[in-house]
């Protein structure tokens, strides 16, 4: 699997975006609460092979209030690279229980080098790479989306 980018804002940021994003890809929002905060961020859902394999490959920047889930059917390992991806990222590895399991802060664009998450998980958000430091956000917290209709 191949991985892309995202980014995320806090929940300072406004009206979510919903349809389809400029890849075609649906748009849902997205709540990380982290202690007495909750960070919302817009993100594309890559559901097939073909969007997870593509993920947030090639493209030069993304606002911070932005990302990208890749949900899975049944937890499992996952592994994700940085290949053709431009901008670091925070890959986040998000439990059946929509708890973080694990965090894989600023990812180096381009790398080949493989990122796992420690345990089966249900699904990856890619966010920009360090905004999990700058908003406080670590193992433990939950993680919310919607699926569009």
């Amino acid at each position: 699997m191949i991985a892309s980018l995202a980014a995320c804002q806090s929940s300072t940021s406004s009206a979510v975006e919903l349809g389809r994003s400029p890849a075609g890809l649906d748009q849902v929002p997205l709540t990380i609460s982290s202690g007495n905060r909750e960070h919302r961020f817009t993100v594309e859902v890559a559901r097939t092979p073909g969007e997870q394999q593509t993920g947030l490959m090639n493209r030069a920047s993304l606002s911070p209030d932005r990302g990208m889930i890749f949900p899975f059917d049944a937890p499992q390992y996952a592994s994700f690279w940085m290949k053709n991806t431009l901008i670091p990222l925070d890959m986040i590895f998000v439990r059946a229980d929509g708890t973080i399991a694990n965090i894989e802060a600023n990812t180096v664009p381009l790398s080949l080098q493989p990122v796992y998450s420690n345990e089966p998980v249900m699904a990856v958000l890619e966010i920009a790479g360090g905004r999990t430091l700058e908003l406080g956000i670590k193992a433990g917290d939950k993680v919310k989306w919607s699926s569009p209709e």
